[in-house]
Parts: C-alpha cells; structure tokens; sequence
C-alpha cells in the first residue's frame, strides 16, 4: 500500500507508511505526529481565548454616538465615558465618537455590519431605532434588533412635546384647531416618529421636518425660529440642557410620550390616556415602549461571552458609581438605569407585537 501524506495548515508534511512500520518507527512517528497536532493547534488558538483583563489592557474602547455633539444622547454617551473603563477588568481608556446620521441609523447598522466584534467598540443609539425593521423603513434599516449586545440604558425615559412660547400653544388640545411645526432628526428618531403617529391616530396638527443631525440642532432651529417645537424630547434631556427655557416659560410642555407619567409633570396629559379605542392604546403601547429602552448602550453581534459579562458587569457598577451619580447630579442627568439583559427581553417583546397592530402603525407612520 502506497505512502499517504497529512499535509497540516502550516504547510509542514508528515509521511506516514502504512505498511512495514516496525514497532519502533511506530512509535517515532506517533511522537512525531502529536508534537506537530499540539504547535497546530498552539499556533491556531483563537484570539478571543486571551483573558478579559489581558484583551482591555491591550485596547482601547470605543464609544461611539449616534448624534451631534451638545445633544441628550451625546451627553449620556459622553459621562459613561468617563468612568466605564475604571468597571472594566484591564481598565481601558473609553474614547467618545460621534457618528452622527439618519437619526443614528447610520451608527446601528455600522455596529451590526462592520464594526470589530471583539469588544472593543459599543454605542448607543436612539431607542426608537431597533423598533425600524419592525415598523420603519426595512429598506435602510440592515440589522436585526434581537442579535445586538445590549449593555444597558442609563434611564428608563419620558418624553414630551414642547411648544415654542411664539406660537401661542400652550395646550395639547390647541393642535386640533392649530397646527405646530416640529423638528425631527431622521427614520427611526422619537423626534420624527412620535409626532407622525399622533398625527394618525388622534388627529393632531403637527407637521414635521426632518434632517437634522441632532436634537441639539433641532434647538438651534427652534431659536431661530425653523420649526416651532420638538416632539419626541426627552425629559431628562430637557431638564439637562434647557432648564432655563422651563423657567423662563420659553417653551410649554404639551403631552408626555411614555407608558407612564414622570413624577415631575403631574398635570400633563399621558399620551395612552388620549387613546379612544384598545387599537389606538396598542399602537401608543408599541410606540412608546421604546421609551422604556431609554438612553441604550449596545454592541455588534457575536462578541465573546465573558467580555459581553464583563461590560454589562462593567455597566452595572457604573450606574452605582458615586462618583458617577454626584457628575450626573450636577449635570442634570436623570439616572434610572435598565440592566442589558432587560432590554434584550424588552425587544423581543415588542416583535412579538400582533402582525396587525404592526400593519396599521407602518400605515400611520406611511402617511406623512
């Protein structure tokens, strides 16, 4: 019988005879064959067996937003920045990046498609745009929400309408009979999203434009007299950055766009309690559940389990981070953080939403 040969991915050759082996050429070549296995396999170990602690000190993590700099999920972004890596074994330094775009749809599916899926780069995103396959624009939106790596949201947010003082609306009611000019960032944002499906389903005046790259943009046009109000603003944000405009009465707060009302606004109406019909209430519920995701961190798909661990551990520690929470404190930034894991069980239940309930918001969301 012929001679074979085993030819290994290092290109080295080991000839074994089949025939006329004596006992000791055998046991040569036994030895042989297992010292060439075991450099194999050495040589050919991959890289994400290398300890957590070992991969972090060697790298830098980055931290990429989805929008303009000055803005609420900018500012969020930024902070956790600051003390995340002290959380994380290796202790790396966490670089900010801004990547705004398409209300941070550019930046989702750039965490899907083409980011490092090592852990070396997270982001956060609007909390409107995983719903966008389900609900929006399926064509641009190349991701699909349930395989991202949720790392956590720092707040569990409520969101508002707000009215510039110019426009003489200072009631939700007024949009029946007058119409309010809104700014929005792109598919997929609360700012563009929200004000389309109140329009459809109550009947309200709000006409939208978008193509802003931030909310903070959205500010200056609203200053500057381009749009007249915001709908889809978080509350956090605005007693962050506008605290001022509150107290000044520059602009009047409409409406809360959550499941449930925040302690600081009593006497503003819930947006589910407008709902005339349960279809309407179910639409409202599969809209602004969102709200519950926040201000959410994420990652691409298929990282390394233990580093997934170590970031949601990381990020967990930093929302009781005293330090932390006294810079956030003096910033104004609201903190009700939502652990990774909820909000991975979050999605999966609003894409369990009734097929029918879906068509008809995709409708409403259509229209405008």
């Amino acid at each position: 019988m012929a001679a074979k040969d085993i030819i290994l991915s290092d290109g080295a050759e080991l000839e074994v005879s089949i025939v006329n082996f004596g006992l000791g050429r055998i046991r040569q070549s036994l030895v042989g064959f297992s010292i060439l296995l075991a450099s194999f396999f050495t040589a050919s170990t991959p890289a994400s067996a290398q300890s957590v602690e070992g991969f972090y000190e060697d790298n830098v993590l980055s931290l990429y937003i989805g929008f303009s700099v000055g803005g609420g999920y900018d500012a969020y972004g930024r902070i956790l920045s600051r003390y995340l890596g002290r959380h994380i074994p290796g202790n790396p330094t966490v670089v900010p990046i801004n990547m705004e775009g398409a209300g941070s749809l550019k930046l989702a599916n750039w965490l899907y498609n083409a980011a490092p899926q090592d852990g070396s780069a997270i982001g956060i995103i609007s909390r409107g745009v995983p719903f966008e396959p389900l609900v929006g624009n399926r064509a641009s939106s190349m991701f699909d929400a349930s395989q991202f790596t949720w790392i956590g949201s720092t707040t569990d947010e409520v969101s508002v309408c707000a009215s510039w003082e110019r426009t003489g609306i200072t009631s939700f009611d007024q949009l029946y009979e007058k119409e309010l000019i809104v700014g929005g960032t792109g598919s997929g944002a609360d700012a563009d999203v929200f004000p389309k499906v109140i329009s459809g389903v109550l009947g309200a005046n709000l006409r939208l434009v978008s193509g802003y790259p931030g909310g903070n943009d959205i500010q200056f046009a609203m200053e500057r007299g381009e749009v007249d109000g915001r709908c889809g603003w978080s509350w956090s944000s605005i007693i962050a950055t506008k605290q001022q405009w509150l107290d000044e009465g520059t602009i009047n707060i409409l409406v809360q766009l959550a499941l449930h009302k925040h302690p600081d606004l009593p006497d503003v109406p819930l947006i589910t309690d407008l709902a005339r019909t349960e279809e309407e209430r179910q639409i409202f519920r599969l809209i602004f559940v969102r709200c519950v995701l926040g201000r959410p961190f994420l990652g691409p798909p298929n990282m390394p389990a233990d580093r997934v661990a170590a970031l949601r551990a990381a990020f967990d520690a930093t929302m009781e981070d005293p330090e932390f929470l006294e810079e956030a404190m003096r910033s104004r930034l609201e903190i009700t953080p939502i652990p990774g894991n909820e909000l991975q069980d979050l999605v999966a239940e609003v894409y369990a939403t009734s097929p029918e309930i879906v068509a008809k918001t995709r409708e409403y969301l259509r229209a405008r």
